[in-house]
């Protein structure tokens, strides 16, 4: 059912699945449970690259050959999940561990694939649908849920679907914000940062061609119920889209891998990542390009951005409190810095660290503690929340003793083998960018070096720094503040 081998793996690294991804999720989150889930938890809109990536590694962990590997992150989305509930705008209760919306999640996923075939000319063949739908049926199963949760043939699937569709589906706010404000809204991934020219002409075309070609792809009842517009030729567009994509799938073996293409958007030009020293001259071409493209035509770029990132040992660069707030407080884009923003922290650095329970719950609890801390500071007028304004009017109370708390429990739970240093290894497991530190409070070495390792009260300095006083830095803006 897993591994290579599987159905799951042949179409993993197919291009086409990107297609099919975007518009699984547009009718997961037409589904009310998970559209609410989305809205109110989800930092899809202010870091969609960064929950792509992490999208792509739970896949393949999941669809992987390591039983283990799998078991183990079956345990981490489940605790994941067991956090997300709520209730909507219309009060009506959401679940994240709600069987039968995680049942939707894998439906969406399967009948995209088979969908995706389809749009490209391609059906596929019975036996393979159906091997590919029971690979589907055992994901759920190593979630724990039961595998009646969808139904046990293809052929009561596809009557199962078609009910969801008509009874359950609806036209959310989340459901919107994928097809009208992100695709247009966009942030450039962490590889094209500092080329906005380039990225806001690729945005807006590519944009409203893929919001296009994705409610096209929709089944036409709820296109109708949905209100959704269908503008002429989108049908013809969207079919072309799938069979030109599909034409990469002729590159060199190796060339189109999912996961390396994931990595590369979220690769930043300081990484130690081999391909860096590409990125970086790629970066200066595509300036260049940007440059030109300024003079010649009349098209308007986004701002260009202040002095990058500076190695926060060298003192970094100063943020003004909007920006701050904009890129690192308010994850989920709400406007707002409440707890699902906390969360949503503590939830990117224990996938980072592939935390077990205990490290988990402890870091979660740590968030909670800065978060009560916060919003006793913070939130003047008691709605609950935090407000930008708030935030400015206040801002030196973020360096309170909770935020203290979480900065060592962050040290601990980086600090692997508990020698109450942060070597190389463990630096990169956390931040996945070049370990610059030279002299960081270590002492020397025997042979008279300075010990490359960062220090407990090192490392508490650096994260108090960059999350009160609005520093800018080389390995936590990756982190936190990139999309």
């Amino acid at each position: 059912m897993f591994g290579p081998g599987s159905q799951f793996d042949e179409f993993f690294n197919d291009p086409r699945w990107a297609l099919a991804v975007v518009r699984a999720t547009v009718l997961e989150a037409a589904h009310p449970q998970i559209g609410a889930a989305l809205i109110d938890n989800s930092t899809f809109v202010a870091h969609p690259w960064r929950r792509l990536q992490n999208t792509f590694l739970s896949l393949r962990r999941m669809f992987g050959a390591d039983d283990d590997v799998r078991q183990r992150e079956a345990a981490r989305l489940n605790r994941l999940h067991a956090r997300l509930n709520g209730t909507d705008a219309r009060d009506r209760p959401y679940d994240a561990m709600d069987p039968e919306a995680r049942a939707w999640v894998v439906a969406t996923l399967f009948e995209s694939t088979v969908t995706m075939f389809r749009l490209s000319g391609q059906p596929l063949e019975q036996r393979a649908m159906e091997r590919l739908y029971a690979e589907f049926q055992a994901f759920l199963v190593v979630l724990g849920d039961e595998a009646g949760q969808l139904p046990p043939t293809l052929h009561e699937f596809w009557r199962y679907y078609d009910r969801v569709v008509e009874e359950e589906l609806e036209n959310t706010e989340a459901m919107r914000i994928i097809l009208y404000k992100l695709f247009d809204h966009l942030p450039a991934p962490p590889l094209l940062n500092g080329l906005p020219t380039l990225w806001a002409l690729g945005r807006a075309v590519g944009g409203p061609v893929i919001g296009a070609i994705t409610v096209a792809s929709l089944p036409e009842s709820f296109r109708r119920r949905a209100g959704l517009p269908e503008l002429l030729g989108t049908q013809t567009l969207m079919q072309s889209a799938y069979l030109t994509v599909g034409l990469a799938r002729f590159l060199p073996d190796g060339w189109i891998r999912a996961e390396n293409i994931a990595d590369l958007l979220a690769l930043t030009p300081d990484s130690d990542d081999p391909r860096a020293r590409t990125v970086r001259a790629l970066h200066q071409k595509m300036k260049r390009a940007g440059a030109f493209l300024r003079l010649v035509t009349p098209f308007t770029p986004e701002p260009e951005p202040g002095p990058g990132p500076e190695p926060a040992a060298r003192g970094g660069m100063r943020r003004d409190a909007e920006e701050f707030f904009r890129e690192v407080l308010d994850q989920t884009g709400d406007g707002y810095l409440d707890w699902p923003d906390l969360a949503a922290m503590a939830r990117e650095l224990s996938t980072r660290l592939d935390l077990d329970e205990p490290e988990e719950t402890r870091l979660y609890n740590a968030y909670a503690d800065w978060w009560r801390e916060l919003q006793s500071a913070l939130d003047t007028d008691g709605d609950g929340r935090v407000s930008a304004q708030e935030y400015a009017a206040a801002a030196p109370s973020l360096a309170g003793p909770a935020l203290i708390r979480v900065a060592e429990v962050l040290f601990d739970v980086t600090d692997k083998d508990g020698n109450q240093r942060i070597d190389a290894d463990e630096y990169r497991a956390l931040f996945r960018t070049a370990f610059h530190r030279d002299t960081t409070g270590t002492g020397t070495g025997t042979n008279g070096d300075t010990d490359s390792a960062y220090t407990r009260s090192a490392f508490v300095k650096d994260f108090l720094s960059f999350m009160s006083g609005r520093q800018r830095s080389t390995p936590y803006d990756p982190l936190l503040a990139q999309a």
